[in-house]
C-alpha cells in the first residue's frame, strides 16, 4: 500500500469504540524466536522461569551440537505438535500461537498450511501466524489460498492470522482489505507494529485504528529509527504501546500478545540464555504495566462518566 493510500486509509476510520463493554482477556506470552540459539527446552524453561504462561512456536532453534533445526517441521505429523504441545503444558507452559514458516505467495503455501492447520489443531493451538513475502507481487495468489484454507481452519477450530510484513501485507490497512476480499471468519490479523514502523516507516498508531476490529493477537516488538535502525523490545523503542493496545482494551476476546523481539538496541544480544531469561521478564513486566495503566485508566473513566453532576449554582443578586 502506497503512502497516500495509508494515509486516506487511516483518515477514514472509525474512531475506536469497543466493540464490546466486556475487558479483553490478553495471554501474555513470548514466543521462543528470541531463544533460537538455544535448544528448545531451553527456550521452554527460559519463558517459565520469566513468569510466563502462554508460549508461541518459533522457527529454529540450534540443538545440543549446535545445529539449526526446525522446533516443528512443515512436514511433521500431527502427533509430533501434540507431543509438543504435552511438553509444555507439562512445564505449565499453554501453547497459544505457532508460525507458518512459509510464505502465502509460495507454489506449495496451500499445502503447506493445511498441514500446520492440522498440527496446530492436534496441539490445541487456537492461532497460526502467517505472512506473506517482504516484496509485493502475487496478491491473488495469496487471496486464492488463504480462501482455499479458511474452510479447513474453522473446522479445526484454528484462526489463521496474517501479520505485517512488507509486501502484500505491508499495514493493517492492507491485512484489513485482504480479510474483505477473503471473506472468511478464520482469518484474521495478528498485528506486529514492529513491521509497520521498520518495512514501511510508517506510524503503527495511525495504522491500527484502520484494522482494530479484526486483530485476534499481537506480534510484539519495538524498533528505533534513532540512532540506528532496528527491531527491540518493547519500551525500547519509538511505539506508543499505551496508545497501540487502547484500541483493543474492550474487545470481550482472549488475545495473545506475544514477544517477537525482546533484546535491546544498539547492544550485541546476550550470548548465555540467563540473558535472554532476564530480557523476557522485563518485556513481560512492561506490557504488564502497560495493560495495568489502561485498564485503571479504564476504570477512572467508567466511575467519573457514572457520578452525577454538580448540582447548578445560584447567582446571588446584589440588592
Amino acid at each position: 500500500m502506497r503512502r497516500r493510500e495509508f494515509l486516506a486509509a487511516a483518515a477514514a476510520a472509525p474512531a475506536a469504540v469497543p466493540a464490546a463493554s466486556t475487558p479483553t482477556r490478553f495471554q501474555i506470552g513470548c514466543m521462543t524466536l528470541p531463544y533460537s540459539a538455544f535448544p528448545a527446552e531451553r527456550a521452554f524453561e527460559g519463558i517459565r522461569q520469566a513468569g510466563y504462561r502462554y508460549v508461541a512456536w518459533g522457527v529454529n532453534h540450534r540443538d545440543a551440537g549446535g545445529k539449526p533445526r526446525p522446533l516443528l517441521a512443515v512436514d511433521a505429523p500431527a502427533s509430533e505438535a501434540a507431543r509438543l504441545a504435552a511438553r509444555c503444558r507439562g512445564m505449565d507452559l499453554e501453547p497459544v500461537m505457532m508460525f507458518a514458516t512459509v510464505n502465502l505467495e509460495a507454489k506449495d503455501a496451500l499445502d503447506a498450511h493445511l498441514r500446520r492447520i492440522e498440527q496446530a489443531a492436534a496441539a490445541r493451538i487456537p492461532f497460526l501466524l502467517a505472512f506473506g513475502k517482504t516484496q509485493p507481487g502475487e496478491y491473488e495468489s495469496v487471496i486464492r489460498n488463504l480462501k482455499a484454507m479458511a474452510p479447513r481452519a474453522q473446522a479445526a477450530g484454528v484462526t489463521v492470522v496474517i501479520k505485517q510484513h512488507g509486501g502484500n501485507s505491508a499495514t493493517g490497512a492492507a491485512c484489513a482489505r485482504i480479510l474483505s476480499e477473503v471473506g472468511e471468519p478464520s482469518i484474521r490479523i495478528c498485528y506486529d507494529a514492529g513491521n509497520v514502523l521498520d518495512y514501511e516507516n510508517l506510524d503503527p498508531i495511525a495504522d491500527i485504528q484502520t484494522c482494530w476490529r479484526d486483530v485476534r493477537a499481537f506480534a510484539i516488538k519495538d524498533h528505533r529509527n534513532t540512532p540506528k535502525d532496528e527491531d527491540c523490545g518493547p519500551g525500547f523503542g519509538e511505539i506508543d504501546h499505551y496508545k497501540l493496545l487502547m484500541p483493543v482494551m474492550k474487545t470481550g476476546l482472549t488475545m495473545p500478545l506475544a514477544f517477537e523481539n525482546i533484546f535491546e538496541p544498539l547492544v550485541a544480544r546476550p550470548t548465555a540464555p540467563e540473558g535472554v531469561d532476564a530480557l523476557a521478564r522485563r518485556a513481560r513486566e512492561y506490557i504488564e504495566s502497560v495493560l495495568r495503566g489502561l485498564a485503571t485508566h479504564a476504570e477512572t473513566a467508567k466511575t467519573a462518566a457514572a457520578q452525577p453532576p454538580p448540582p447548578a449554582r445560584l447567582i446571588e443578586r446584589s440588592s
